[in-house]
């Protein structure tokens, strides 16, 4: 029997940290990733083809905010390659934030189309929501502030019990970054609300960074580590990251230049690991703005792949065609040729025929 999308909509985690409609379990870091990954197992075991879908998709968007955004392709992978005749076709929820976490425009906007295609065809709302949420994280990532704080608003504003929550934390961001300070206070005061009502770190966490986006001085200062300290007990990894890119900024603001790097160099080697490459750029202009040279590639290391390079790069290795690699991760195809020719140009390449050696005697020499 197939799964109806009130079902997958109501199996994805809020922000208050619990599960929609139930509301049975906090988010604190501990309870939903063995319970997701439970829930796949089962339906494997069982042959639950039907469910399985859901589960994997599940599974894959708490993998996307613990900051395992590979992981959560594979995912995304393994659901593709189930028999259609044996699930119900679902919109790209999970896949659009994907592409919008590593900040890849071009995909995020294909899917965004087929995504609005869909929510007309099926009168599935929600999809619209998710959209605007999921665009509000792209825009935050690649620093367009004023999109960002236009699509989380309409997001947060139909007051959809999941997502809406979600948009208002992209929106205080988006909203202090764009001198719409009243909208960006009014959304940091909801979301107070709401991690009061759930009491998990990671609402805490969260109320606390957008409290400290809003604030000046001392309670600004105090708010961005609490944040950290709170994101800290969790699994957010992404958010965690975010609260040190945004308390970075602000330090740098403030001119305590040694103080902002320590944060946003951590901001930076977590994000760009996780492949979250929008916020990592944005991480790296600011360790540049404050004269950081760390970061600068010497001979050494300037043939250093990043993880989704990396990745990528194993693939074309394997005789993957460029259609096939974008279809695995969840990226264009043009996206792929652009971080192929990054990885040729870095092993000092022309080809993929080049690709294989290249690797190994990378291999050899660390």
């Amino acid at each position: 029997m197939a799964v109806s999308s009130c079902a997958r909509r109501s199996y994805r985690v809020g922000f208050t940290g619990r599960y929609d409609d139930s509301w049975s379990s906090t988010f604190s870091g501990s309870v939903e990733t063995p319970y997701a990954a439970g829930q796949v197992r089962l339906a494997r075991a069982n042959g639950t083809l039907s469910w399985l879908p859901f589960a994997l998709d599940y599974l894959a968007e708490i993998r996307i905010q613990a900051g395992e955004l590979s992981n959560a392709a594979a995912l995304l992978m393994e659901r593709e390659r189930l028999d259609p005749g044996t699930r119900e076709a679902t919109l790209p929820y999970v896949p659009l934030l994907l592409a919008a976490w590593r900040g890849h425009e071009a995909t995020a906007a294909e899917l965004a189309e087929e995504m609005a295609r869909g929510a007309s065809d099926r009168g599935e709302g929600a999809a619209l929501t998710y959209t605007d949420y999921a665009r509000a994280v792209l825009h935050n990532g690649l620093g367009n502030y004023g999109p960002a704080a236009e699509a989380a608003h309409g997001a947060s504003a139909v007051d959809e019990i999941v997502i809406s929550p979600w948009a208002l934390y992209e929106l205080v961001e988006a909203a202090a970054r764009s001198d719409q300070q009243e909208r960006a206070c009014a959304a940091a005061d909801q979301l107070s609300q709401l991690a009061v009502a759930s009491a998990s770190n990671w609402a805490r966490g969260a109320a606390a960074r957008s409290r400290a986006l809003v604030s000046g001085g001392h309670a600004a200062e105090a708010e961005y580590r609490e944040a950290i300290e709170l994101l800290g007990r969790t699994r957010m990894a992404t958010h965690l990251a975010r609260a040190r890119l945004v308390y970075g900024e602000w330090l740098r603001r403030e001119k305590r230049r040694i103080d902002a790097r320590d944060q946003l160099r951590s901001a930076f080697d977590a994000l760009a690991s996780m492949g979250a490459e929008a916020f990592a750029e944005r991480a790296r202009r600011e360790l540049q703005a404050t004269g950081e040279t760390a970061r600068k590639r010497s001979d050494d290391t300037r043939t250093d792949l990043t993880p989704q390079e990396e990745e990528i790069a194993q693939l074309a290795r394997e005789g993957r065609a460029n259609s096939d690699i974008a279809a695995q991760l969840f990226i264009g195809r043009r996206t792929v040729e652009w971080h192929l020719g990054k990885v040729f140009a870095k092993l000092d390449i022309g080809s993929r025929l080049e690709l294989d050696q290249a690797l190994k005697k990378r291999s050899i020499r660390s």
